[in-house]
């Protein structure tokens, strides 16, 4: 019984920690037309503050917030908590909003679901091989949204750009 519960969790893990990064694909996607950017939560704000010291403790750039990053992080949240699913869904969409509205010139992403607390994500991602590469890439700006589903577990979109 250990065995199958240990099994489903570690399937449930690694589905929760997929990650997604382009820089060569076509963008096919019309900008999206409202854009809702809520204020930023506790978690959201430690989050960050985790990411942006992982990043200086290894030699790298502080990255900055930007509310246009905030609002495609919060409007892909939102769609995975409707849906009650963690995914990529309509990626381009958001990288096409990004590079038209914010300059940016490489967009990538770290979703995830079922964390309690910002430690624990962040910790997750950087344990990760592709969420890693993300948080540690050539960026220079970024955002988070965590959204509460119904079953009272936290989605986490996570978006980085370089300008």
């Amino acid at each position: 019984m250990k065995k199958v519960t240990n099994l489903l969790m570690f399937i449930c893990f690694a589905v929760a920690l997929t990650s997604c990064s382009t820089d060569n694909i076509e963008d096919h996607i019309d900008d999206v037309n409202a854009l809702v950017i809520p204020e930023a939560k506790p978690i959201e704000i430690e989050i960050l503050e985790l990411i942006n010291q992982h990043r200086i403790s290894i030699g790298l750039n502080a990255l900055d917030s930007h509310m246009l990053i905030k609002g495609q992080a919060f409007t892909h949240t939102d769609y995975m908590v409707d849906k009650n699913v963690v995914n990529h869904d309509n990626f381009f969409s958001r990288k096409s909003y990004l590079v038209n509205n914010a300059n940016a010139i490489k967009v990538s992403e770290n979703v995830a679901y079922g964390f309690s607390s910002a430690s624990s994500v962040v910790n997750a991602w950087l344990n990760s091989e592709g969420h890693r590469s993300n948080i540690e890439g050539d960026f220079t700006d970024f955002e988070i949204s965590a959204e509460l589903g119904e079953n009272n577990k936290w989605y986490f979109t996570n978006i980085f750009i370089k300008k």
